[in-house]
């Protein structure tokens, strides 16, 4: 029997605790893949107005991508190499030599990668058109994409896959050369060491997360610590102390936790309460550094997923606060409104309105919070009546100006940055005075076209009207325009008409924005399927080391229910307790995002965390199905 077809008989015995690793990898080969062919994709170039910054999308994730998969590849093979000691050393005792044993761990995780190479080019051919008209819906476009095979991408895919599994079989390789026969023996039963809990660590622990929760939410520009010590570095410095105090958060401070529970002796004493809370204290504080592994990844892949989803959810509401109208220019000339509504059909409204274009001594608005500090502004201003007018067609509340004063129409304020306009006061070249009464982050005019909008009394507009530049806008609105009619209407009228477009700029905004999305979900799944994977592995080699304990148990007549109670209670508290707290981190880093863009993002994280948590449970229902299989197993055999 060759090394090779020993290999191979010892993947098929085994393929049963190998299925997830197998499956987390070609999953991953399948996005890797995925990524390529959309970057060498002719469908996405023509259908896509934006295909080169996609390919840099693409390039950057993929390459995101290898460096996380072989990170998980490497760690995935630790825990099986760990697993397989006992084994080696049983070979190395009936005198099998070590270049032999090496080589058929070589060549068995040689073939595993093989197999899962093929396994996801062939998927990843097979799924190629549903991913590409996702990504193509996602960027808001109608069109199903063809079946796409790049042999450029299988190549690329083919080329960095056998590098990440050659080094991992090198690894496999080198084990052998690494220990003696006796701690091949013994390795199974070493685990991460279990250090005692630290009431000092504690403390520094959740001090280190509180730090980092406080800098977090600190405004980013706005804050003096942020400003003393600079983006990058503060940036570091969250990053540093949430790590560490989530490290030294499962170090100690779950441990007193834990021992605090098992004081109370009359819960304690419960079915196999006092077996369960044992077992934790070991496992949660000698498992400290995956378990922070785990809850970094997670908070990074809901954080970076919410962000990106919530964008996504807003961009028609930020389209809509930009571009009230669906299409708005400047009118120069009749031949062009005519061959404007030439085009047009239906319309739920078109109206021709008076505008001005005023200079303004803005000074008074200064102060060192403002961005703009120019002493001059030009605005679009408008009389009472005209906003009106298009607030009733827009179906927004009426507006009431006194007489002198006027209200401003700054989509952008925010109070950070933007001026305080109440109460005050800005003049004309001449002198004519106005005093902001109020401020509305809405508008009636497209923002595109016309800038900020002031609205002022319609006598005085009247007065203003001697000052400053008369406009005239054409403001139409149109129920489910199409990027096609905006492109027809823009045809029609001059360049300088500066033309907007209510379908033009959502169009630009989610082919940006959903091309994210694509790329981060996917990229998310591919965290999220490492992630329980390792968790997954981690707990299934402690099952096997718990095998003759639940044995013991069994003699001793304990039932299996409560067996799998205790299997479900110790496996939910390591699976749930790194989710909990990377949530928690996740909630602290998107409200400080959803501040610095002055945006609610609330329902889309809402969704986005409630998605992960259900995939994250599923693999939690997975992993206590094999671990109480394997003790029912061993059970039935020890009797």
């Amino acid at each position: 029997m060759t090394l090779f077809s020993l290999a191979r008989k010892n993947i098929a015995r085994n393929f049963s605790q190998y299925f997830l690793y197998i499956a987390s990898m070609v999953f991953s080969i399948v996005i890797y893949f995925t990524f390529v062919t959309l970057k060498y994709s002719d469908t996405i170039a023509e259908k896509t107005a934006s295909s080169q910054k996609l390919d840099s999308l693409m390039s950057g994730a993929a390459v995101i991508l290898i460096f996380f998969v072989a990170i998980f590849i490497a760690y995935s093979n630790s825990f099986f190499m760990k697993k397989r000691k006992k084994e080696v050393a049983l070979y190395a005792l009936l005198g099998v030599r070590n270049r032999q044993i090496g080589f058929m761990l070589f060549f068995e995780n040689l073939l595993l990668g093989l197999v899962s190479l093929v396994m996801g080019v062939v998927l990843g051919f097979l799924c190629s058109k549903g991913f590409m008209t996702i990504l193509i819906h996602l960027m808001g476009y109608d069109v199903i994409a063809p079946f796409t095979f790049s042999g450029s991408a299988a190549l690329n895919t083919a080329i960095v896959f056998l590098i990440i599994f050659l080094v991992t079989s090198f690894q496999g390789y080198r084990l052998i050369y690494q220990f003696k026969l006796i701690d091949l023996f013994h390795a199974s039963k070493k685990g991460e060491a279990a250090p005692k809990p630290s009431m000092i660590v504690a403390i520094l622990g959740v001090l280190l997360i509180a730090i980092g929760y406080w800098l977090a939410m600190q405004d980013l520009f706005t804050s003096k610590v942020w400003q003393k010590v600079g983006f990058l570095m503060t940036a570091l410095i969250i990053l540093s102390t949430v790590i560490v105090g989530t490290f030294l958060l499962f170090h100690s401070v779950t441990g007193f936790v834990l021992a605090v529970i098992k004081k109370n002796e009359k819960w304690l004493w419960k079915g196999l309460h006092i077996m369960t809370i044992s077992q934790l204290l070991y496992r949660i504080r000698g498992n400290a550094r995956t378990l922070t592994v785990i809850a970094v990844l997670s908070a990074t892949t809901v954080t970076a997923g919410g962000a990106v989803y919530g964008l996504y959810y807003n961009t028609n509401d930020q389209v809509m606060t930009a571009d009230p109208n669906t299409f708005m220019y400047q009118q120069t000339d009749a031949k062009s409104d005519q061959q404007v509504s030439n085009v047009l059909s239906d319309t739920k409204y078109d109206e021709n309105i008076k505008a001005l274009s005023v200079t303004f001594n803005t000074k008074e608005l200064n102060s060192a919070s403002v961005f703009d500090s120019s002493d001059k502004r030009i605005y679009t201003v408008i009389n009472e009546k005209t906003y009106n007018k298009l607030a009733a067609v827009q179906n927004k509340e009426e507006l009431h100006v006194n007489a002198d004063n006027a209200v401003i129409l700054d989509i952008g304020y925010d109070k950070r940055f933007s001026p305080k306009y109440k109460g005050k006061t800005i003049t004309t070249e001449n002198n004519s005075a106005i005093t902001f009464q109020s401020f509305k982050t809405q508008t009636v005019l497209n923002a595109g076209t016309a800038g900020i909008a002031v609205v002022v009394s319609n006598d005085q507009f009247k007065v203003l009207q001697k000052e400053g530049e008369a406009l005239k806008y054409r403001v139409i609105g149109v129920d489910k325009a199409s990027t096609d009619l905006s492109k027809k209407i823009a045809k029609q009228i001059p360049e300088e008409a500066l033309f907007s477009s209510a379908p033009q700029d959502f169009q630009r905004s989610i082919e940006g924005v959903g091309s994210l999305l694509f790329i981060g979900s996917f990229l998310g799944l591919v965290f999220l399927a490492a992630t329980g994977s390792i968790i997954y592995f981690k707990v299934l080699t402690e099952a096997e080391e718990d095998k003759s304990q639940y044995n013991m148990l069994h003699k001793m007549g304990v039932s299996a229910k409560e067996m799998r109670k205790s299997i479900a209670s110790q496996v939910f508290v390591i699976f749930f307790v790194p989710l909990t707290v990377g949530l928690l981190h996740s909630v602290v880093a998107l409200k400080a995002f959803s501040s610095l863009l002055m945006m609610d993002l609330a329902k889309p994280v809402m969704i986005w965390m409630i998605a992960y948590t259900v995939i994250y449970g599923l693999y939690y229902i997975l992993t206590v199905a094999s671990y109480n299989r394997i003790i029912t197993q061993n059970n039935k055999t020890e009797g």
